[in-house]
């Protein structure tokens, strides 16, 4: 009975209908958030209070005092209180809005340690997905909130003038405040996060071993493979293509070396431990420099964890293989990518031919179809 049950309290928590809700909702945060950064690191466009010379000292002592501030030391503040409220209300709630979304994602990611769900994209490729789409999502926001310039200004003077206007301060502000300083750098604080986390995500990060080495392959090797190539066995020409993951083989590679860089960042305990965890690591961070946040928003990826392990004890062998993962993607990944892109131009051009030729062959041969435009896309971005 025990046995039927789990299944069932499993199903009830809805746990896909929530990661999909909660992906959606993180996607438009990252979008407010920022847009919040690119409007205070303009000085056209920011907050006429952040820039008003009389209210110069009374900013300052505010982001020195975050979030202890004491509003009766602020007499200037007074007379605009109201148009500081209006002015800085949609600033501040966006905030608190994040503030939810952390929450209830805290709360989700218990849930499925609690349920002791299997996560691994070749046994339920949809629900993994979007957990590691959401872990990702959520990351990506703490780091993007600690670079808006200021965050801690727009809070103080937002809750100094509430605190003028109504007599206390806003319930959420000093959950903020400590979020801001707690997260500030975020990949500490969110390490001790997903301890609780981590059996889970190693799980479902590990799942990627039997797919992103092979994805990511240079073009030679691609060409010993003939890879998407539909005449390289002409007898199986009309057999369908297919793998034991076949969602899977058009998943972007962008996609899934997020995932593993900020996946394993966050549970780096996993890179000591698991040799495999540790291989994709390497792997990821040697093919590339960057990690994409939002739009124009990325992290120079190797010295942003350089500085993260720097700060942890016994790291010094980690720091070091992390310069070796960066001298290896500055000396080699440019050449990689253009080589690639050479190969799938040549492929594609040939899948289009055939397929133009011969339509029938976009029924059997779809996969390699989306392989290519996958590829294809991956290089270009």
């Amino acid at each position: 009975t025990s046995k039927m049950a789990r299944p069932m309290i499993i199903y009830q928590q809805k746990l896909a209908e929530k990661l999909t809700i909660l992906r959606s909702r993180g996607e438009g945060m990252l979008t407010r958030i920022y847009n919040i950064k690119k409007a205070c690191g303009d000085q056209k466009s920011k907050p006429a209070f952040l820039s008003d010379k009389s209210l110069e000292k009374s900013v300052q002592y505010i982001v020195r005092k975050f979030p202890d501030i004491d509003h009766k030391s602020l007499s200037n503040v007074q007379p605009l209180r109201n148009e500081v409220l209006k002015s800085l209300s949609l600033y501040y709630y966006t905030f608190v809005d994040l503030l939810d979304f952390k929450d209830h994602v805290s709360e989700l990611l218990t849930t499925i340690d609690v349920c002791g769900v299997v996560l691994d994209l070749g046994l339920n490729f949809d629900l993994t997905k979007l957990y590691l789409d959401v872990v990702c999502i959520y990351i990506r926001l703490l780091i993007l909130l600690s670079r808006v310039d200021d965050r801690k200004a727009v809070l103080g003077l937002f809750n100094v003038a509430h605190e003028m206007v109504h007599g206390a301060s806003d319930p959420a502000f000093h959950r903020l405040g400590r979020l801001i300083v707690e997260y500030d750098p975020p990949l500490k604080e969110l390490s001790k996060e997903f301890v609780p986390h981590a059996r889970v995500l190693t799980r479902a990060l590990l799942s990627l071993a039997a797919i992103y080495p092979r994805r990511n392959l240079n073009a030679e090797q691609w060409r010993s493979a003939q890879m998407l190539s539909l005449v390289s066995n002409p007898n199986q020409l009309l057999n369908p293509a297919h793998t034991e993951t076949i969602p899977c083989e058009y998943l972007s590679l962008e996609t899934m070396e997020r995932w593993i860089i900020l996946g394993f960042a966050v549970c780096h305990q996993t890179l000591t431990q698991n040799q495999t965890a540790n291989e994709l690591w390497v792997l990821a961070l040697s093919d590339g420099w960057v990690v994409p946040l939002f739009r124009d928003e990325v992290v120079y990826t190797h010295n942003y964890i350089e500085v993260f392990f720097q700060s942890i004890k016994g790291y010094g062998k980690k720091v070091s293989e992390v310069k070796d993962c960066y001298q290896n993607a500055i000396q080699n990944s440019c050449q990689t990518h253009r080589e690639r892109r050479k190969f799938l131009r040549s492929a594609m051009r040939e899948l289009v031919l055939l397929c133009s030729d011969q339509p029938g062959l976009l029924g059997p041969k779809a996969l390699f179809i989306f392989m290519g435009m996958c590829f294809c896309r991956d290089e270009v971005s």
